[in-house]
């Protein structure tokens, strides 16, 4: 049987961990995370990331093993889990990889154009630039550098703003010129299964998340933190909304309800990318995982 990645994908609060787990299980797999907030120790109660018994329950894979201040990107991911897939697939044909970390996920299925590693001095430099003129002064240097990626480009998104200039003043070379978007070949099968629920009900689930986030101590957690707001990893859902707080910008009850209605636009955005695929095989969260693990060991053995 050729090798085969089991996907597990999803919007956030939908409930992918506990059926990543029952996937695993049954093939007696081990389980690699594509969530990349929960790559970070400090960021425990904020990114939700498996419990402590559901991590004994299966081996999981990138979980809270960097320092928030380590610098990680999607390519390096890809890096490091092509050569963990070498080892896994040499006990066993079957491994699960979950997350909702749109790029990390593609970039482990898709591959990723080769972007150079940029000096920490040039991304301390964009960081700084970020801190002093704000997302503007981003938008605009950006603009300047490299208008081709300025018309495609988030430019909500701070990170992927700073990345390209990065990118633009380290090599030389315009971030665009980079992406050339082409698909590579992996040497094993992927089967990507999407966890879906009614909206809804999703929305309910991820607000009750974030009480239960509240309730362990997210609050307390943020303030540990909010010395090294400025860090790329901390520009998450969850910290930044308290960030405001403690910035005094916000009252504590609206900090607590832009997480949830930052949470809510999070997911809508997960199942926009994804929405449109047709290599995504969709089963609702409420069905039985054994049918997904049917259809999943029918079209192995296919």
């Amino acid at each position: 049987m050729k090798n085969t990645l089991i996907v597990i994908l999803g919007p956030t609060g939908v409930g992918k961990t506990d059926i990543a787990i029952d996937i695993a299980l049954h093939f007696n797999s081990e389980i690699i995370s594509a969530d990349s907030r929960q790559f970070y120790k400090e960021m425990v109660i904020g990114t939700a990331p498996p419990s402590p018994e559901q991590l004994s329950s299966v081996k999981h894979h990138f979980v809270g093993f960097l320092p928030v201040e380590e610098y990680y990107s999607a390519s390096i991911f890809e890096r490091a889990v092509l050569d963990l897939l070498q080892t896994l697939f040499s006990k066993n044909d079957i491994v699960v990889m979950v997350g909702g970390s749109t790029l990390y996920v593609d970039a482990v299925c898709n591959g990723i154009d080769d972007i150079p590693d940029v000096q920490p001095e040039i991304r301390e430099k964009y960081q700084q630039m970020f801190k002093d003129e704000g997302i503007e002064g981003l938008r605009l240097a950006l603009k300047l550098t490299d208008p081709s990626h300025y018309e495609k480009v988030d430019l909500k998104n701070p990170r992927r703003l700073m990345r390209a200039l990065e990118i633009c003043e380290s090599t030389g070379r315009p971030y665009s010129s980079f992406l050339t978007g082409k698909k590579r070949e992996r040497d094993f099968d992927i089967i990507k299964i999407g966890i879906t629920r009614q909206r809804e009900n999703l929305y309910n689930r991820i607000n009750a998340r974030v009480d239960k986030m509240f309730e362990a101590g997210l609050e307390e957690e943020a303030r540990r933190l909010y010395p090294k707001r400025d860090l790329t990893a901390l520009n998450t859902v969850g910290y930044k909304e308290f960030f405001e707080y403690f910035d005094g910008k916000i009252s504590r009850e609206t900090a607590i309800d832009l997480i949830k209605r930052d949470s809510r636009r999070y997911a809508k955005r997960q199942m926009t990318w994804w929405g449109n695929r047709d290599d995504i095989h969709w089963f609702n969260a409420d069905d039985n995982n054994m049918e997904i693990i049917s259809f999943v060991e029918n079209l192995i053995n296919d």
